[in-house]
């Protein structure tokens, strides 16, 4: 077992091709953990949201429970469709322009975390998962970090 949590098969004898087994984990698990790590041309590709709407990428949870154990991706697909947090990828040019609603400002803003409503929002499939586009008023707060809600 390796420092970085990745059990490496006994046939791989080559340190070069481990350390790269090993690279490849630490980069995924980080992307994973954190989208502000999506490459620029991954974002691009996204739509961008019209008029009031805020595109979000729902938190996936851990691939993998605090006791080592791998889970399904069925079990994170589940999750991920029961998720109220997301991470605010674009933000739509007519987002809280309103002051009737919005005097105080933005209630969140591009990079941030947010909790939302569980049947909030238009979903649809991207490759490796779903985005939401949400209204801008249907983001009910900011959070820090998404692992602090407890989900499904």
């Amino acid at each position: 077992m390796t420092d970085v949590g990745l059990l490496v098969p006994a046939h791989i004898q080559d340190e070069e091709e481990q350390k790269g087994l090993e690279q490849a984990y630490v980069e995924e698990k980080d992307l994973y953990l954190d989208p502000s790590k999506l490459p620029e041309e991954t974002i691009d590709r996204l739509p961008q949201p019209t008029g009031w709407r805020v595109l979000i990428l729902p938190y996936q949870g851990k691939k993998q429970s605090d006791g080592g154990i791998l889970l399904t991706n069925k079990t994170r697909e589940t999750e991920a469709l029961a998720t109220v947090c997301g991470y605010v990828l674009r933000i739509g040019p007519d987002a809280y322009k309103d002051q009737g609603k919005f005097s105080a400002g933005n209630w969140c803003k591009q990079g941030d975390w947010v909790i939302f409503g569980r049947y909030a929002g238009s979903r649809f499939k991207i490759e490796g998962g779903e985005v939401r586009l949400l209204n801008d008023d249907e983001i009910l707060a900011t959070i820090a970090d998404p692992a602090d809600i407890i989900h499904v």
